[in-house]
């Protein structure tokens, strides 16, 4: 597989885009990161994605920090996410919705 060389189909399903990120993550030599490494990358995204809505929401910040673009990040966080569910054999769309079954139950005060 060349570099560059996948595309995402259009209107794609979460089991679509776990399939893309499989073959992303193989594509880039990722796929052989610990589940450690899978975790704190992901936590950093989930930084940047804070820091980017903080900038957003003209929060004080680091004025010599890089430029963090919202929308950005919070795509990374979410290859991150589908990355690790991959890895764990989770299929997202199933556990949204089972998830989400249990919590139309609960009581939510």
């Amino acid at each position: 597989m060349s570099q560059g060389s996948l595309n995402l189909k259009q209107n794609p399903t979460l089991r679509d885009f776990q399939n893309y990120v499989t073959d992303l993550v193989k594509e880039r030599g990722f796929d052989k990161e610990t589940v450690s490494e899978m975790f704190m990358l992901f936590l950093e995204e989930c930084g940047e994605m804070a820091k980017a809505a903080r900038k957003t929401q003209k929060m004080k910040t680091d004025k010599n920090s890089e430029q963090f673009h919202f929308d950005h990040e919070v795509a990374d966080v979410f290859i991150y996410l589908l990355d690790i569910c991959n890895h764990f054999g989770v299929d997202l769309e199933k556990a949204f919705r089972d998830k989400e079954e249990i919590n139309k139950k609960r009581i939510w005060e």
